[in-house]
């Protein structure tokens, strides 16, 4: 990365900081818990995120380590209180905390974590510290406000796609943003270049959300990580499915109402059916032209920061390895 860590060399770096910050004490029933879910692995993506922008802003990343363990914790944090909401059995193969444990434990838990991610921040000097408080505050009233807009969508029938992808840039993509913006401004960097790299990781956040959901029902089973058709046998309301409904003819938008409002034991024929309906309506190539467009919106935002060519270059190999994915 114009002479910067690799992706490799930052988690490894993050993941032994992470252990060292973590050894808490009394009691074990609230700790042992939060332990537990940092030590399930992961991507560590936004942390990630975090110490490469400091880098590319020109500060050691070493200083960028307290504002990339809060990001991790709070991250973390939404997973044990969203298996709650979702009752899951599982997170990354293994057991959910509150499964694990007990649902207060989940709780409890989950509270301490939120307050500990402000705690990291602390170590900072005054007008720093007060900068990424406040963007983590606004982030993390808008990812509740997402995750809210994500349950309400269940039960409603008339969500509209910018209702829609509004609800997954506060669910997924502002902390993918938030983590580059505070790289940014622990590296010093202006505030019109940190709103620059915000509004990157923003754009980006969304295009990789988009093509989770073409991935979702079009992915390659051996190489996208889930179960491709997933979000069909729950009846999730993707951009593909409201692009369908949009654009297709009377008797697939019926079809495609009454698929996504059963859940048979065998979900093979329904997946398949979704599937073809998705197709033949066009929802497939606009799904691919919204993620090109969120993709190039990303990628413009690099014209408009002071970087050197090297470092922009390394933020554009980033945002396209990511997006290179098997679609």
């Amino acid at each position: 990365m114009a002479d910067k860590n690799s992706i490799g060399q930052y988690r490894d770096f993050f993941v032994s900081y992470l252990e060292s910050r973590t050894n808490f004490g009394e009691p074990q029933n609230l700790y042992q818990p939060i332990t537990y879910i940092l030590g399930l692995g992961g991507k560590r993506m936004r942390p990630i995120l975090t110490l490469m922008t400091a880098e590319l802003f020109g500060a050691n990343p070493k200083i960028a380590m307290d504002a990339a363990l809060a990001i991790e914790m709070f991250h973390n944090f939404s997973l044990v209180h969203d298996d709650i909401m979702d009752d899951a059995p599982l997170r990354r193969g293994k057991t959910t905390v509150h499964e694990k444990w007990d649902l207060n434990t989940g709780i409890l838990s989950g509270d301490a974590m939120l307050i500990l991610a402000y705690q990291f921040f602390e170590s900072y000097p005054p007008d720093v510290f007060k900068k990424l408080t406040t963007l983590f505050s606004k982030t993390a009233i808008e990812v509740c406000e997402g995750q809210q807009y994500d349950v309400d969508f269940e039960t409603r029938d008339d969500v509209t796609i910018p209702e829609y992808l509004k609800m997954i840039e506060y669910k997924t993509s502002v902390l993918v943003a938030a983590a580059m913006k505070m790289g940014a401004i622990v590296a010093n960097a202006s505030d019109s270049d940190s709103d620059a790299i915000y509004e990157f990781g923003r754009n980006l956040g969304i295009a990789f959300q988009l093509q989770d959901d073409y991935l979702d029902a079009f992915g390659d089973p051996k190489t996208f990580g889930k179960q491709v058709g997933g979000d069909i046998m729950v009846n999730k309301k993707t951009f593909l499915y409201l692009k369908s409904l949009e654009n297709a003819s009377q008797e697939n938008r019926e079809g495609l109402l009454h698929l996504y409002s059963i859940k048979p034991e065998n979900s093979t024929a329904k997946v398949e059916t979704v599937k073809s309906i998705f197709e033949e309506s066009g929802a497939v190539d606009e799904t691919k032209a919204e993620i090109k467009k969120y993709t190039e919106k990303a990628f413009a935002t690099l014209d408009q920061m002071n970087l050197p060519e090297a470092n922009k270059q390394a933020l554009l190999q980033f945002g396209k390895s990511l997006m290179q994915r098997n679609v």
